[in-house]
């Protein structure tokens, strides 16, 4: 009997450092990766910052519709990472061509349409955001160029997307190591016009950018097609069609369009909302958020990370190793996000330090960072358990409906309230607009340890 307990005992001793092995190797490079994206966005702010206040104001409201792009591209690239690790979990190749190619229509379909958007109504977006004419101003000088890089974003998301699902997400952190020394150094030639090159302000940020995602986009067909064999990658794969695998393609990524749309509507609202109450109030959200994202790429990385794990031990049909893993990162991102919390705390004033900005503006800011140092905790969680596990699982329409109540029927209505009739302060109106990172962790924790979420989604 004590030698079954002892072997009971080492083989689960085993499982778990297997487990915390196959969650480092994935999530690491994805965190980092995260992490050095972020980092291209705060070298932005921050140039933009030196430059002019009105720079970096109109650039952080386009960015609110970069990020809504950015949202609907990730749940087409997440709809299909949940079909490839299924497949891949089951050792079955040949649909994975189907849905990679499937993804890859949707995603530059939106690329395209976001594209006319912003070309035919470029000024109706941004006095979506700010009714200032100088902010709008330069917003529109940055949208005129950077909406050019929309159908290159798309095709590298996918990739990366397709590789992340085999294992394969080193190349994306080369790919963000790469974006970040290119952009600072065109940011500083550009934006203000050094060694010769004519001063472009946030034009120049645009330019910058945009040359990133194409050299981003070359390099990453370079390393496919290095590895065509290895990675079973081949260009006509994006030829392929099934009609019954796009069916089943299109009955997850529609609640999961609706769940990242909502997101994205969510941070833009949120920018629209300070951006009528001052300017300094979208300048310190834009310094606050960015130096916040940095921080959150913890929990992007382990959502990720969560994902592939899930799906693939789902594929496998092991349903008691998704149980096991389901608690295991449940612990841990509660502890990553206290440590990053903590990190956050003790960044902000360095990091605030590098901007030059209005007295008023980096008060704001401050105090911005502080009350997300209390929300990343709650968010930490409930980010990478629901997108993570219980989406990995299977389960899509869960998100929405959480995310239907939770943004739509409480935090919007309480925020406009907040800002437009009780006149309460940018500080209260920031929590009110992040409020939903609370209370919505006990319905998503009550799922992922009580709920029904394994479902097979593959033929």
């Amino acid at each position: 009997m004590k030698i079954k307990k002892d072997s009971a005992m080492t083989e689960k001793t085993f499982e778990r450092k297997v487990f915390y092995r196959t969650f480092a190797v994935l999530a690491i490079p994805l965190v980092c990766q995260n992490v050095i994206t972020i980092s291209v966005n705060l070298a932005d702010n921050i140039m933009l910052g030196a430059y002019r206040e009105s720079a970096l104001a109109g650039v952080a409201a386009v960015n609110q519709l970069q990020y809504l792009f950015q949202m609907l591209i990730v749940a087409f690239t997440e709809a299909m990472v949940l079909f490839l690790t299924q497949y891949w979990g089951e050792k079955r190749r040949e649909p994975m061509a189907a849905i990679t190619a499937h993804a890859m229509r949707a995603a530059l379909l939106l690329s395209f349409l976001f594209f006319f958007a912003v070309s035919l109504f470029p000024a109706g977006v941004l006095r979506f955001f700010t009714d200032d004419g100088a902010i709008a101003r330069e917003g529109t000088a940055y949208l005129a160029i950077i909406r050019w890089s929309y159908p290159f974003f798309a095709v590298t998301q996918v990739l990366l997307s397709r590789l992340r699902c085999v294992g394969h997400v080193r190349i994306a952190f080369i790919l963000s190591l790469q974006t970040l020394g290119i952009n600072v150094v065109l940011n500083y030639f550009l934006i203000f016009g050094r060694g010769g090159v004519p001063e472009l302000g946030s034009r120049g940020a645009a330019v910058a950018t945009l040359i990133s995602r194409v050299l981003e986009v070359l390099t990453l067909f370079g390393y496919i097609y290095a590895r065509r064999e290895e990675l079973q990658i081949r260009a006509r794969d994006f030829l392929t069609f099934d009609r019954a695998l796009l069916g089943d393609y299109l009955r997850v990524v529609r609640p999961m369009l609706v769940v990242q749309g909502l997101w994205g509507l969510n941070t833009a609202f949120q920018t629209a909302i300070l951006g009528h109450m001052s300017s300094a109030a979208i300048a310190a959200n834009s310094a606050a958020s960015n130096l916040y994202l940095l921080v959150k790429s913890t929990a992007v990385g382990s959502m990720s990370a969560a994902s592939v794990m899930t799906g693939q031990a789902v594929g496998e049909g092991d349903v008691a190793r998704v149980r096991r893993q389901s608690r295991e990162m449940q612990r841990l991102f509660v502890l990553t996000g206290l440590v990053m919390s903590v990190v956050l705390f003790f960044l902000r004033r360095p990091v605030l330090s590098l901007y030059d900005l209005e007295p008023e503006t980096l008060v704001l800011a401050d105090h911005f960072i502080l009350i997300l140092c209390v929300l990343n905790v709650f968010m930490a969680y409930m980010l990478p358990t629901n997108n993570g596990i219980i989406r990995g699982g299977g389960t899509v329409r869960f998100g929405v409906i959480v995310d239907l109540v939770s943004i739509w029927l409480i935090v919007m209505p309480l925020s406009l309230l907040a800002a437009f009739v009780f006149k309460a302060s940018p500080e209260i109106v920031v929590f009110c607009l992040n409020s939903d990172q609370i209370f919505k962790c006990v319905p998503v924790f009550i799922m992922a340890n009580y709920g029904s979420w394994i479902k097979k989604l593959t033929r």
